[in-house]
């Protein structure tokens, strides 16, 4: 997506975009009738935290303050990740600045009265920028890019299931019940049949998009019971980061107003395929807007192979950047449709590493081991940091598997502490994407095992109790 820029008047305007002075703000705030704005910003699990306050404050373009801890939290809600020495930080609950990056600013078409939201950027007091607030973690590694001539380009692919409501989370999600009267059934992989059974929810995503000048390439049936797919319009990686983190907001609130769940957890349902984030990827040259994947004589160039390098050396490496939690990890396994190992073939869906059919202007690899689960701006900044490391150090790959790679070697971390492991031993890519952020990162994701391992699963319960 490419917005205009300028200022919007109180005529229909032709793009979310609005200018940087007040004037501009309040001409489309008028236009969009916005009583509300949502001054939201990503935290490390990708959740929207921010406030709410009326449109004619926000309009005056004041400072907005956040607690630091904010970048402390994890999924459930404990605060971890200080050094020695920073607690007081944490009790104090010392305040961030909030920019609001105006590019982003876009009405919420399912809110109870005109609302508009608007993704912030985190800096400390100072005016630098919070080196552990995500977006800032992906905006460094697009500038490390910039500063060797090259701009990345990314297109997101985002699974999610729709379920039944679930109050009580003992009870296993169960697919919701189509316009047929049945509920949803697996092994629909692009039946158009599949998807017009949810044709209400879907409909209701196409129009919140289209208000909020989202666009969608296609909407497709996966392989799971009542599991679709969204494919994103390829751009620059911010903001296709933007738009992902918008769209879960998005897709949520549509299956809401239809008594439905929208999860993008990675294995929500134990006999239904996972969900992913698959990551397509190109570099072009910034002076001459040429692929440089592709040589002059039409052919992968020697940075393609570099960057397919760098991934297949990385990526294991920084998995828990691409699966997060603990579920993430019931989807990486063998026969479970999805990669076991980071080996790359031309048009083969079962490689970590896949590069599709495509002309030679287009040509790109496509990281199918993200989950849907990851925060969108962690998964590309980790993606596009592997694929950065092997151009910068000419890394020469593995040849391209032929037939099942889901036979090979699983070359992946079995779970999430063995993963974490894994990151806390890339030191080079703690470089890269910055050291602070790694660690607060690390802390957190520990944070999260540990309660993890307090919980009493029914596997247990059910083999353990009368048996040992």
């Amino acid at each position: 997506m490419s917005p205009d820029t300028g200022a919007i008047a109180d005529t229909a305007p032709e793009t979310f975009t609005v200018g940087t002075t007040p004037e501009d703000l309040a001409s489309w705030l008028r236009y969009h009738r916005i009583e509300e704005v949502d001054c939201a910003v990503p935290d490390i699990a990708g959740v929207a935290r921010g406030k709410t306050m009326p449109a004619e404050k926000f309009a005056q373009l004041g400072a907005v303050h956040l607690p630091i801890s904010i970048f402390h939290q994890t999924i459930t809600g404990d605060y971890v990740g200080f050094e020695d020495g920073e607690q007081q930080i944490l009790y104090a609950e010392s305040d961030l600045r909030m920019v609001p990056d105006l590019a982003t600013i876009r009405p919420a078409p399912w809110a109870s009265s005109p609302t508009a939201q608007v993704i912030h950027d985190a800096e400390w007091q100072n005016g630098e920028p919070v080196e552990i607030a995500p977006r800032n973690v992906l905006r460094r590694i697009v500038e490390l890019y910039a500063r060797e001539g090259w701009k990345p380009v990314v297109a997101p692919e985002l699974e999610f299931y729709l379920t039944k409501p679930n109050p009580d989370p003992d009870y296993p999600l169960e697919p919701p019940t189509g316009r047929s009267g049945r509920p949803g059934a697996g092994r629909q992989s692009y039946s158009l049949g599949a998807v017009d059974e949810y044709d209400k929810i879907v409909d209701d995503i196409y129009d919140f998009a289209e208000r909020q000048y989202l666009k969608i390439d296609t909407i497709i049936q996966e392989g799971g019971a009542a599991q679709l797919e969204i494919n994103l319009v390829h751009g620059d990686p911010v903001d296709l980061a933007d738009q992902i983190f918008l769209f879960k907001r998005t897709i949520r609130e549509a299956a809401f107003t239809h008594n439905c769940y929208a999860t993008f957890m990675a294995k929500p349902l134990a006999n239904e395929p996972g969900s992913a984030m698959h990551i397509h990827q190109s570099v072009v040259d910034v002076k001459t807007g040429r692929n440089v994947f592709t040589d002059e004589n039409g052919m992968p160039s020697k940075l393609f192979f570099h960057f397919l390098a760098g991934q297949q050396t990385y990526l294991p490496s920084v998995l828990c950047l691409l699966a997060p939690y603990v579920n993430s990890y019931r989807r990486l396994v063998p026969n479970g449709a999805a990669p076991i190992n980071v080996e790359w073939g031309h048009d083969n869906r079962s490689a970590g590493l896949r590069v599709p059919v495509s002309p030679p202007a287009a040509r790109r690899v496509e990281n199918r081991l993200a989950g849907a689960d990851s925060n969108p701006y962690v998964a590309l900044a980790a993606s596009l940091a592997c694929g950065y490391v092997g151009m910068k150090n000419a890394l020469k790959p593995r040849e391209p598997v032929i037939g099942n790679a889901y036979r090979n070697d699983h070359q992946l971390p079995r779970g999430l502490l063995e993963s974490l492991t894994a990151f806390e031993d890339s030191g080079d890519l703690h470089e890269v994407l910055n050291k602070r952020f790694c660690d607060v990162y690390l802390q957190l994701k520990r944070s999260e095992f540990e309660e993890f391992m307090r919980v009493i699963s029914p596997w247990e319960r059910e083999h353990l109790l009368l048996s040992v």
